[in-house]
């Protein structure tokens, strides 16, 4: 399977920042190349056989993009990202759609890029004199969305609730589905996917959403590439926010004219190679399986959790560490006494093993900030030998900078 990622197998340093971006396989690579090297075109522009070759490609990625997540090709929009996506939203479905007094649900410790939009949202409103309000809600300590929370906030009001799929600190898997059928059918959910998606399988319906978004980049594709999930149930409710050239617009005598979805939500210019490479790295995925995936980052999760566990001044954050049963999604993030996270990293990378360190993204809230942390985050073509050797740098480190 290593095999499968130029970079891994060129590497001597083990790479355990997965959950920040993922390797690129072989094909991946190849994708953007080929488009690169070989007739290079715009796709939807021209008549001539490179360029409506592309146009088809492109649409057999959006094919396979949906059945990635069990939708049909016309909810599928290619984006720049998880943070374009989420903006997409707030722009296209929550500036033409919230009134004066509407509120959204969200989690102030999720990804900046699921927290900064909606405060966006509401001071753009507010320019304009419709005033909604934005309801944190808490996280237990498994990490995850605590839905009892959630519920109490609920108001009559309510129009949306927000929540990480898969969250990028605490490896913890949220679904919502202490909440179904408890929801008024009006309140829309909205997933973002962007540690899920190359992780384990994802059923859109099954989650209720409305809306969901993938990072390319953290699922084997290429940086600045992304996918939204818009419900057919929501297409009459969303509109255009980029208008221009082979944009889903065309001018009447008094206003713009809305074409069908996904065009509607897809301005100017396709990211081609981005969206070819996104093709590729769902073929690999699929090849491998999202279920051998999951298991494969399972099984490591607890391995390195069992590893941690014992050494001195050890702290796991909110996560899989603390669950009573065996879960893990291939991330766990902790502190180490007696040594800051971003110091911790140095000493890890000097010994050869590539981690995350800080505030992982998530934005201060009310004048404070989630302590920093190091984050160990695996994919396929990490080893059970990657861990132990992990575990065994880490502990020797421990006892250097314990009491």
């Amino acid at each position: 399977m290593r095999r499968l990622f130029p970079s891994v197998t060129a590497a001597t340093e083990v790479y355990l920042d997965s959950a920040s971006t993922t390797q690129k396989p072989a094909p991946v690579i190849a994708a953007v190349e080929g488009y690169l090297r070989e007739r290079t075109a715009n796709a939807g522009r021209g008549t001539y056989p490179w360029a409506t070759t592309l146009s088809g490609a492109i649409e057999h990625v959006r094919a396979q993009a949906a059945a990635h997540l069990r939708a049909a090709p016309e909810e599928i929009v290619f984006t720049p990202g998880a943070t374009a996506g989420l903006n997409a939203v707030a722009l296209s479905w929550g500036l033409a759609n919230l009134e004066d007094g509407d509120e959204i649900l969200y989690s102030p410790r999720d990804h900046a890029s699921n927290v900064y939009p909606w405060l966006h949202l509401r001071d753009t409103l507010a320019r304009f004199g419709r005033h909604i309000r934005l309801i944190p809600y808490q996280v237990t300590e498994l990490g995850e969305a605590d839905t009892v929370d959630i519920a109490a906030r609920l108001s009559p009001r309510t129009r949306l609730i927000t929540v990480s799929h898969l969250h990028h600190v605490f490896g913890a898997l949220n679904t919502l589905e202490e909440l179904r059928g408890r929801l008024d059918p009006r309140i829309l959910l909205c997933f973002d996917c962007s540690q899920s998606g190359g992780h384990l399988p994802i059923e859109v319906t099954e989650l209720r959403a409305d809306f969901a978004v993938l990072s390319a980049h953290k699922m084997f594709g290429a940086p600045g590439t992304g996918v939204l999930y818009c419900s057919r149930r929501v297409h009459e409710h969303l509109v255009p926010f980029l208008p221009g050239g082979n944009s889903g617009v065309a001018p009447t005598d008094s206003s713009l004219e809305y074409a069908r979805m996904p065009e509607r939500l897809e301005g100017g210019t396709h990211n081609i190679p981005g969206i070819l490479a996104i093709g590729a790295a769902l073929n690999v995925l699929d090849e491998i399986g999202l279920d051998v995936i999951a298991e494969h980052n399972r099984v490591l999760t607890r391995r390195l959790i069992h590893g941690l566990r014992p050494l001195p001044g050890l702290e796991f954050t909110p996560g899989p560490a603390h669950a009573p049963c065996e879960i893990g999604y291939g991330t766990v993030s902790f502190t180490l006494a007696g040594i800051g996270s971003t110091d911790l990293g140095f000493v890890l990378a000097e010994a050869g093993f590539l981690v995350r360190t800080g505030a992982h993204c998530v934005p201060p809230a009310d004048g404070r900030a989630d302590a920093d942390s190091v984050r160990v985050s695996t994919h396929i073509y990490t080893t059970a030998d990657d861990i132990d050797r992990f575990v065994d740098t880490l502990a020797a480190i421990a006892r250097e900078v314990g009491p």
